[in-house]
């Protein structure tokens, strides 16, 4: 059976929504989720560089901009995207969410709607 994975944080309401329609998704093509608490288990740089590559997406697009630890110890630093990636993978909370990935597809489930882009 297929599974649809979720990187989610339970605290989150849009994290909530988007793993809500991850499970309708799932119904629909009988499949099941996982759900990955990502802040306790945190993806690899070559876990995370092969979601991005998958959702078309840069590691700008799905980095928590408004998250205190940015602000203080790295906002306005000039920073690559392997680097951004390093210090996403060493600081979860920056990561946007839920990040939802279905076979060889990912989105950023926010909005939820784009869960069912994976369909």
């Amino acid at each position: 059976m297929d599974k649809i994975i979720v990187w989610h944080n339970p605290r989150c309401r849009k994290s909530r929504e988007g793993l809500a329609a991850a499970q309708q998704l799932a119904q629909r093509l009988d499949a099941t989720v996982e759900i990955r608490r990502y802040l306790d288990n945190p993806p690899s740089v070559d876990e995370l560089k092969k979601v991005l590559k998958t959702a078309g997406l840069s590691p700008w697009d799905i980095l928590r901009k408004q998250e205190k630890i940015w602000k203080e110890q790295f906002k306005g630093k000039d920073m690559s995207d392997d680097e951004l990636i390093e210090v996403m993978t060493q600081n979860p909370k920056l990561i946007e969410r839920p990040v939802v990935i279905y076979k060889d597809k990912a989105v950023l489930g926010r909005p939820a709607e784009n869960v069912n882009k994976l369909a």
